[in-house]
């Protein structure tokens, strides 16, 4: 296991890590048609699955912005884990200006 001080690194760099992807998309892409190229990201809003269309110059970025947001679920959990670690361990996360 791991020392409070490990941790607390640790905690900080995943802080950093999810700080630099705030950028993101929630949802998938899905392409439509067989005529034309054409994408939409699809996401759940409210318990309802809706479709936006992404203008083809932008499928690129989008893809970009879904996989950060893939990545920020990975670090918010790695994140819950560290910090339930240092909760056990006594540490008073509000004493390191979080919360």
């Amino acid at each position: 296991m791991l020392s409070t001080s490990e941790l607390m690194r640790k905690r900080d760099r995943l802080l950093r890590q999810v700080q630099d992807h705030l950028d993101f998309l929630a949802g998938s892409i899905s392409s439509k048609g067989l005529r034309w190229e054409a994408y939409n990201l699809t996401t759940k809003i409210d318990g309802l699955t809706k479709s936006r269309h992404i203008p083809k110059d932008l499928v690129p970025l989008v893809r970009r912005m879904t996989r950060r947001y893939k990545k920020l679920k990975a670090l918010l959990k790695e994140l819950e884990q560290v910090n339930w670690l240092l909760t056990r361990a006594g540490v008073e996360l509000r004493d390191h200006g979080t919360i």
